[in-house]
C-alpha cells in the first residue's frame, strides 16, 4: 500500500471562505437583490413576532397592542442594520430583537408596583414605560465600552482557539428554538426542514437562465409551499378538534395580527409616554446588555467569514458595538419591548444562499421599514407560523455553529491544552445554561434568588447564555493555562494580522466607512 503524502490528508487554512458567488462587497443585479432582501426580511420575522407575542400579554396588552410592538421593532430594526452596516462594522448583519432580554424584562413585568395596576391598558403602558426607561440606560454600557475602544483592547486578549466555543455556541446554544419547536406541530414543521434542506442542498445546481434558483431562494420558495400547506390544513379543519397549544402552533390564522393591524402607522419615538426610571431596573438590563454584547462579538465573526471577508479588527469591532448602543437607545426610546443583537439566522442564511452582499442586507432593511408601516401587509407575512421558522432555523444556526468550528483549522489540535480548553469551554457553555434553565422551569425563579433583584437578574440573565458562559471560561483558560510559547498552537501568528486595521490591506476594502469620514475617524 502506497504511503499516504501529508498534503493528502490536511487542508490549508483559509484566511477568506471560499465558494461564495458575492462577497461582503460585491452584488449581485438589482433584481436578484431584491428578492434575496426580501427573504432576509421574511427571516427576520421570526424573532420579530415571537418576542412580543410572548412578553406583550404579561405586560397586559391586548392584540392590538402586539402588532403595534411588532411594527416597532420591525422599524427600528430597519433602522439599526441600516446604521450597522453603513456606518458600524459594515458586515452584513440584520440587528433585530434579542432574547437576552427577557430574563430583566419579565423582572420587571413581576414588579409589585406594576403588577398592582388593575386596569390591564394602564398596566401594559406603565410596564412599557419601565422597560424604555431600563433600556436607554443600560444602552451606555455599550456605547462607552464601543465608542471608547475598550472591548476592542479587551478583544486583543482572543484568540482563534478562544473564539472557537464562543461563535460555536451563538449557533449551537439556540438548540432550544430548533426542533423542540418544530415539535410542537411536526405535520408542517418536518415537511419543512426536509423540503429546505432538499432544495437548498440536494438541489441547488438547478439553474435557470443560469441562475441557481433553489439555492439562492429557497427559504422564500419553501416558505411559501409550506405556508399554503399549513393554511389549507387550517381551513380544511385538520386542528379543529385539537389542544389550544396545537392550534396555536400549527394554525395561520391564530395571531390575530392581520384583524388588528392599521393600513398605515409609523412609529415614532416615546409613542407609549415618557419612560420611567428605576435603578434596579436598569442595572438587571444591564447584564442583558453585556450578553448582547458578547454574543454580537461571536456572530460578527460568523458574519465576517461567511461575507467571505476577514476578521474584523479591533477598532471595527469596538465600532460595531458603539453603533449597537445606539441600537438599544432607539429600542428604549421607540418602545420594542426588548434590546438588540446581531440576527444569527440571517448570518446563516448568507452560507446557505452563499451571498455576502452588505446591499443585499441594506435592501432587507428598507422592506422592514416599508412594511413596518404598511401594517396591514406585514401583518400578513408576520402570520407564518413559528414552526416554520423552527424548522428553518435548524439549519442556519447550525451553518453558523460550523463557522465557529472552523477556526479551528488555525490552531493546533494536536495539544493536549487546546484540546482540554476548547472542549471544557463548549461542555460548560452547554451545561451551565441548562442548569439554570431547569432550575427556573421548576422553581419559577432563577438559581440566583436573593432579595437584591437587580443581582438576581445579573446573575440569572449572565449565566444562562451560552456563548457567555463559554468566552468567560474559554478566555480565561486559554490566557492563565501554559500560556508561555504557546502562540502558534493558539493561532496567534494567523490573528496577529487582523488585530489592527492597517495589519492587513484587505481591512480596507471590507471595512472602510462610506463617504470617506475616515478622514475624522481614523482607524486604528
Amino acid at each position: 500500500m502506497a504511503e499516504i503524502k501529508p498534503e493528502e490528508i490536511t487542508h490549508p487554512p483559509m484566511d477568506q471562505l471560499q465558494g461564495f458567488e458575492y462577497c461582503i462587497d460585491s452584488n449581485p443585479s438589482w433584481g436578484e437583490a431584491i428578492v434575496l432582501g426580501f427573504q432576509h426580511y421574511i427571516l427576520a420575522l421570526g424573532t420579530a413576532v415571537m418576542i412580543p407575542t410572548l412578553l406583550v400579554p404579561l405586560m397586559g396588552g391586548s392584540d392590538d397592542d402586539k402588532v403595534r410592538v411588532v411594527q416597532t421593532l420591525l422599524f427600528v430594526t430597519g433602522v439599526n442594520t441600516l446604521l450597522q452596516t453603513l456606518f458600524g462594522t459594515r458586515l452584513p448583519t440584520v440587528v433585530g430583537g434579542s432574547y437576552a432580554f427577557v430574563v430583566p424584562i419579565i423582572s420587571i413585568i413581576h414588579d409589585s408596583s406594576l403588577t398592582r395596576i388593575v386596569d390591564d391598558h394602564e398596566r401594559f403602558l406603565q410596564t412599557m414605560r419601565a422597560i424604555q426607561g431600563a433600556l436607554i440606560v443600560s444602552s451606555s454600557i455599550q456605547i462607552i465600552l464601543g465608542y471608547s475602544q475598550l472591548w476592542g483592547i479587551f478583544s486583543r486578549f482572543f484568540s482563534p482557539l478562544g473564539m472557537v466555543p464562543v461563535v460555536s455556541l451563538v449557533g449551537f446554544g439556540l438548540f432550544d428554538r430548533g426542533f423542540p419547536v418544530v415539535g410542537r406541530c411536526v405535520e408542517i414543521g418536518v415537511p419543512m426542514l426536509i423540503l429546505f434542506i432538499a432544495s437548498s442542498q440536494y438541489l441547488k445546481h438547478l439553474h435557470v437562465r443560469r441562475l441557481p434558483v433553489l439555492e439562492r431562494f429557497s427559504l422564500l420558495i419553501t416558505i411559501t409551499i409550506i405556508w399554503v400547506y399549513a393554511h389549507l390544513l387550517t381551513v380544511g379543519g385538520a386542528y379543529k378538534y385539537r389542544p389550544e397549544r396545537t392550534q396555536f402552533n400549527c394554525r395561520t390564522d391564530r395571531a390575530n395580527l392581520i384583524s388588528s393591524a392599521p393600513w398605515i402607522k409609523i412609529p415614532y419615538p416615546l409613542q407609549w409616554g415618557a419612560p420611567t426610571f428605576d435603578a434596579g431596573h436598569s442595572f438587571g438590563m444591564m447584564a442583558a446588555v453585556f450578553v448582547s454584547l458578547i454574543e454580537s462579538t461571536g456572530t460578527y465573526k460568523a458574519a465576517a467569514r461567511l461575507a467571505s471577508a476577514t476578521p474584523p479588527p479591533a477598532h471595527v469591532l469596538s465600532r460595531g458595538i458603539g453603533w449597537q448602543g445606539i441600537g438599544i437607545l432607539l429600542d428604549g426610546l421607540f418602545g420594542t419591548v426588548t434590546g438588540s443583537t446581531v440576527s444569527v439566522e440571517n448570518v446563516g442564511l448568507l452560507g446557505s444562499t452563499r451571498v455576502g452582499s452588505r446591499r443585499v442586507i441594506q435592501i432587507s432593511a428598507g422592506f422592514m421599514i416599508f412594511f413596518s408601516i404598511l401594517g396591514k401587509f406585514g401583518a400578513l407575512f408576520a402570520s407564518i407560523p413559528f414552526t416554520i421558522f423552527a424548522a428553518v432555523y435548524c439549519v442556519l444556526f447550525g451553518v453558523v455553529a460550523a463557522v465557529g468550528l472552523s477556526l479551528l483549522q488555525f490552531t493546533n489540535m494536536n495539544s493536549m491544552r487546546n484540546l482540554f480548553i476548547v472542549g471544557v469551554s463548549i461542555f460548560l457553555g452547554l451545561s451551565v445554561p441548562e442548569y439554570f434553565f431547569r432550575y427556573t422551569m421548576s422553581a419559577q425563579h432563577g438559581p440566583a434568588h436573593t432579595k437584591a433583584s437587580w443581582f438576581n437578574d445579573y446573575m440569572n440573565t449572565i449565566f444562562s447564555s451560552p456563548p457567555t458562559v463559554a468566552l468567560i471560561v474559554a478566555v480565561f483558560l486559554d490566557n492563565t493555562l501554559d500560556f508561555k510559547d504557546t502562540g502558534k498552537d493558539r493561532g496567534m501568528p494567523w490573528w496577529a494580522r487582523f488585530r489592527t486595521f492597517n495589519g492587513d490591506s484587505r481591512s480596507e476594502e471590507f471595512y472602510t466607512l462610506p463617504f470617506n469620514l475616515d478622514r475624522f475617524f481614523p482607524p486604528s
